[in-house]
């Protein structure tokens, strides 16, 4: 096992409630144990130009409940070149680094491997508000973004029970639907467009609305996974075929904000120490991960060749054409 002086945490990509509480748990552990910690700011960016400062314990204090990240977060597609790789890999070893936590999603997890090629020993965390990265069963960030977007769609319920309208609400997730299919079993949605799956219109849409009012439903919510395409083309097509005035709520940044959820600080606390202990324990570069419910790591390299899917048990429920059996009115 080694032993550590001084190890530097940056936060990379776009951020993700429940970075700061994984920031403050591996500060807290590792000044508890001696260990000095450097705070580098906006990603591999500033690892390039040195953009640094102390992290102290009261210099975490109160960030279990502050969404954001206090080391600010870039993307830096400079990084992608060997030559920039390079100057952070300096970087490290001016600073005396025994090591550098990066938390982020896959690009984040990509630098962190190229910077490992430099030799710099890297543990990655997962923070991402998509959940799609396909070596974790979960990504910081991921619970906090369905509760946000869960509450404004239970607002958005209220004034289209009032107005008898359809709401088409846009959630965020990029070219992954697991934000969306989250969201949409929980706030029981009418029909929930992904781009994993391929979307029949008549039957997974419009039959389903039909079948609603049918059953007397005067609202209906049906929520688009951003990389489905745009939200007003689907209001206008529901609109057109079914008569029901349909109206466009794109959630979008609201759902990286906010308090983190009490998941997202204990899972963050749990990632953060571990991912410490993973610097002291292993010479090559981490990920750590959750894997059958329990924290756990992975070599880097084969972290970042995993790919997920979709969950098809949830899939399957939120696909169904007559769902009275489940959706309430």
């Amino acid at each position: 096992m080694k032993t550590l002086k001084r190890i530097g945490i940056l936060t990379s990509g776009g951020d993700a409630p429940g970075m700061n509480p994984c920031i403050r748990a591996i500060v807290r552990a590792a000044t508890a144990e001696g260990i000095s910690c450097i705070g580098i700011r906006r990603g591999y960016a500033g690892l390039i130009n040195s953009d640094i400062f102390e992290l102290s314990n009261s210099a975490v204090d109160g960030l279990t409940k502050q969404g954001g990240t206090i080391l600010y977060t870039a993307r830096c597609d400079e990084f992608r070149q060997e030559e920039y790789q390079k100057k952070g890999a300096a970087t490290c070893k001016h600073l005396g680094l025994d090591g550098v936590i990066a938390l982020g999603g896959d690009g984040t997890f990509r630098g962190a491997e190229a910077l490992s090629r430099q030799g710099v020993m890297v543990v990655g965390v997962p923070a991402t508000i998509d959940n799609d990265m396909g070596c974790t069963e979960y990504t910081l960030g991921f619970d906090t973004a369905c509760n946000t977007a869960l509450d404004a769609i239970d607002k958005l319920r209220d004034t289209g029970q009032s107005h008898e309208r359809v709401s088409v609400v846009e959630v965020m997730g990029r070219n992954a639907g697991h934000l969306a299919l989250y969201t949409g079993l929980a706030a029981g949605a009418s029909a929930v467009l992904l781009p994993e799956r391929p979307v029949n219109f008549e039957k997974d849409v419009l039959e389903v609305i039909r079948r609603g009012c049918i059953r007397g439903r005067r609202h209906h919510i049906v929520v688009i996974a951003e990389g489905v395409g745009h939200a007003t083309t689907y209001a206008k097509r529901i609109q057109d075929a079914t008569g029901i005035e349909a109206r466009v709520t794109v959630l979008g940044y609201i759902q990286r904000g906010g308090v983190p959820s009490a998941r997202d600080r204990a899972s963050a606390g749990l990632m953060g120490v571990h991912a410490l202990d993973c610097l002291r324990r292993y010479d090559e570069a981490q990920a750590v991960v959750i894997q059958k419910g329990d924290i756990a790591h992975l070599p880097l390299h084969e972290a970042n060749g995993m790919v997920r899917s979709l969950d098809e048990t949830m899939s399957t429920i939120c696909n169904r054409v007559d769902g009275s059996w489940y959706w309430d009115r």
